[in-house]
């Protein structure tokens, strides 16, 4: 267990020497991080460089602005154009590119476009201004959907009629089984990521132990991270699989029962398509019977397109952990902050960004 004081070196110095005595007993340990957020964290401290040569940390899905498929920008980018309408989005929404354009694109041709950094102040607007129809893009993954939820009862009980949701929430689990039948990611080990496991706490990753993979749930300090390594590099070492906690300060048994009930009174689970990986049976979320007037694609007729994939950009191979971001021939050429040419190029939880900020030499 770590302790509160993350300034220890000794701990530091203790866990990856523990790593490496495991790692010299295995070919390779293969550990994707499946949360953008710890991608950022590995980025920033130097962590994949302290790591010995046999362990390599691959970046995973948990970027949610990344795998929101492009259609649905599209989507978002048109509703946007409407008379009378303004599209209300978190802030790495508005530069991510569609398949055709974007939020920005659309803001510059006139669209009403705000960031806004909660639905609940989506409410607000709404109500502020009941001439005008309002629509919340809701990305994100288990984390941002509560609140997501408790603005649509909100709005529900307050008679709020001119303000909707398009709902591209994803639920991680579901991703982590595809990854489990992708013989081509050959992983090890998961890091799974702190901020969802506090909503659905340890349990739903049962799956994973079934399937011989050793998992730990990490938090965001440099300790919590080698804590977790070191916790799989254990188990790779030992062949034997489990799910071990290094985020108990947070993570509790049950995670959130107060959010998850939010989730699920407002919310079911359906087939959802993620961009670069493809469909994935109950991994997003509709709006149940009750809640369904919030929905503005069926409220509004809002056509979204079938998905289209580009060739040229690597990020479904990212994604998934079969490639890093260098292996892409864009990054860092023609890919960059500046000019992204693909989803986790943008998103502040991007793999792309990541590499291109904190491991490009």
């Amino acid at each position: 267990m770590i302790p509160h004081d993350f300034s220890k070196a000794d701990l530091a110095v203790g866990l990856l020497a523990g790593i490496k005595r495991y790692a010299r007993r295995c070919d390779r340990i293969k550990i994707m991080e499946v949360c953008g957020t710890h991608t950022m964290e590995i980025g920033r401290h130097g962590i994949r460089g302290l790591l010995p040569e046999r362990v390599e940390l691959v970046s995973g899905p948990g970027c949610p602005v990344c795998v929101t498929p492009g259609a649905l920008i599209d989507a978002a980018a048109d509703t946007a154009i409407r008379p009378g309408v303004t599209v209300l989005v978190f802030g790495d929404m508005i530069r991510v590119p569609g398949n055709r354009t974007s939020l920005r694109e659309a803001k510059s041709r006139g669209g009403s476009v705000e960031v806004v950094v909660s639905p609940l102040r989506a409410v607000s607007l709404a109500r502020e201004n009941p001439n005008r129809i309002h629509v919340f893009v809701a990305v994100g993954f288990e984390t941002t959907v509560p609140a997501v939820a408790r603005s649509v009862i909100l709005a529900e009980e307050n008679g709020v009629d001119n303000l909707y949701f398009i709902a591209c929430h994803r639920l991680v689990p579901p991703v982590l089984k595809e990854l489990l039948n992708d013989l081509q990611t050959g992983l090890s080990a998961f890091l799974l990521p702190g901020h969802v496991s506090a909503i659905i706490g340890v349990e739903p990753y049962g799956f994973v132990v079934n399937a011989g993979i050793p998992a730990a749930i990490a938090g965001f300090e440099p300790l919590d991270i080698l804590g977790a390594i070191h916790s799989v590099s254990g188990m790779v070492a030992e062949r034997r699989a489990g799910v071990e906690n290094w985020y108990s300060r947070v993570v509790r048994p049950g995670g959130n029962p107060h959010a998850r009930r939010l989730m699920e009174r407002v919310f079911v689970p359906v087939d959802a398509f993620w961009r670069g990986i493809g469909m994935i049976p109950g991994s997003g979320l509709a709006f149940c019977e009750r809640y369904r007037r919030f929905d503005a694609v069926r409220k509004l007729g809002i056509e979204v397109a079938e998905e289209r994939i580009r060739n040229t950009c690597r990020c479904g191979e990212v994604l998934k952990g079969r490639i890093r971001p260098s292996d892409c021939a864009l990054f860092a050429e023609t890919c960059t902050p500046q000019s992204p040419q693909g989803p986790c190029m943008v998103s502040s939880e991007g793999s792309c960004a990541a590499y291109y900020k904190y491991e490009l030499r």
